[in-house]
C-alpha cells in the first residue's frame, strides 16, 4: 500500500512515531485512515530532511507543522535554484570543452558554493566551539 517496509513501520512504532490502530492475533499491525494520514505526514517530513527528533515534535504538535513545512518549502526552492545553477555550470563547461569561451575559476564552481556555505553554517551551529576557526584555517590553506 505505502511501499514502506515493515521493518520501518516497526521502528516507527518502537520510537513512538506511528502506533498501529491495533495488533491482530497474528501479530500483524493494522492501520486505519488516521494512522495512514500520520504516515503520509511522517514520510513527507522525512523526505524533507527532518530527523527523528524534529519529526516527533511536529507530529506530536510540539512544533508548528505549518512553520516546519514552510521552512522546508523554502529549503526546497533554494535547492531547486542551486541545482539550476549547477546545471547551467555543466552546460557552460560543455560549451567550453567544445571550443566555447573559457570559464573563470568561480564560474566553474557555481552551484557548489552556496551548498557548502550552508553546510558550514550547520556545523558551526551544531559545534560552535572551534569549528568556525577550523573551517577558516582550512580555507586559508586551500586558497594559498
Amino acid at each position: 500500500m505505502s511501499s514502506v517496509p515493515s521493518r520501518i513501520l516497526r521502528y516507527y512504532d518502537r520510537v513512538g512515531l506511528l502506533k498501529p490502530a491495533y495488533l491482530g492475533s497474528n501479530g500483524f499491525r493494522y492501520y486505519q485512515r488516521e494512522q495512514l494520514l500520520r504516515l503520509q505526514r511522517l514520510l513527507l517530513l522525512r523526505e524533507l530532511g527532518l530527523g527523528s527528533g524534529a519529526l516527533a515534535e511536529v507530529l506530536n504538535g510540539q512544533r508548528d507543522q505549518v512553520d516546519a513545512l514552510r521552512r522546508h518549502e523554502r529549503w526546497l526552492h533554494g535547492e531547486r535554484d542551486r541545482l539550476s545553477r549547477l546545471a547551467a555550470t555543466v552546460a557552460r563547461t560543455l560549451q567550453q570543452l567544445q571550443g566555447g569561451p573559457p570559464l573563470t575559476p568561480p564560474e566553474l564552481f557555481e552551484g557548489f558554493t552556496n551548498r557548502y556555505a550552508h553546510l558550514e553554517t550547520d556545523r558551526v551551529q551544531q559545534h560552535p566551539e572551534g569549528v568556525r576557526e577550523h573551517l577558516h584555517s582550512r580555507t586559508r590553506v586551500t586558497s594559498n
